[in-house]
């Protein structure tokens, strides 16, 4: 029988060295953090992934970094899911999101994948789009010359020096975020964290 766990949170990223530094391991980073903050050991291999199991604000929770390339995460989370007996709404799911604006947070409760092939993933193994997101901005477009780059080379780029104050404050207030989702549920982390994305429709779902 699995130990008892209360929250599933996942965040999405690709396995390897080369990609430790990159945009699109945000959701890595967080679990890190997660882990680091909460005395928490992410070290086990279940469902092709790194899990590790602790408690976050008297919860008890998995914390899981999919071994898989993001854009086949599902399965390796739809896995974790069965194994702990949890329903989507117990998942939470960290990723960097393209659309969104450099250091910006945004939670979502349900929806569609947004062109994020990793909730693209995830929506069509679980069989529904309702679960927890925090999704951490990435879009710096404007800061480059010229003709931009843009997806699969931008987000797997490495960060500057000069981003890492962003990251890490982006990085610490995204697992804020989850721990306040995890005590006071998502609907009131969405009213508190939501309105840092300026410019954005504070009623998203």
């Amino acid at each position: 029988m699995p130990d008892s766990v209360e929250f599933l949170v996942v965040g999405l990223g690709n396995p390897g060295e080369e990609y430790q530094n990159t945009p699109h391991n945000l959701g890595f980073m967080v679990i890190d953090r997660l882990a680091e903050s909460n005395a928490i050991r992410v070290s086990r291999k279940e469902n092709t992934s790194l899990v590790g199991l602790g408690a976050v604000r008297g919860r008890s929770v998995a914390l899981a970094k999919p071994q898989t390339y993001m854009n086949l995460s599902g399965p390796a989370v739809r896995g974790l899911l069965e194994r702990y007996d949890l329903k989507p709404d117990r998942l939470i799911v960290v990723y960097d999101e393209l659309d969104l604006p450099w250091t910006t947070l945004r939670i979502r409760i349900k929806g569609s994948a947004a062109g994020h092939n990793g909730a693209k993933s995830l929506i069509g193994s679980l069989g529904t789009n309702e679960f927890t997101r925090v999704r951490m901005g990435i879009d710096r477009i404007e800061d480059l010359p010229g003709n931009p780059v843009k997806g699969a080379q931008y987000v797997l780029a490495p960060f500057k020096r000069a981003q890492k104050q962003d990251v890490e404050e982006t990085v610490g207030r995204a697992a804020d975020a989850v721990e306040f989702i995890i005590a006071e549920g998502a609907a009131q982390a969405m009213t508190k964290y939501n309105r840092r994305a300026q410019g954005l429709n504070t009623e998203e779902e």
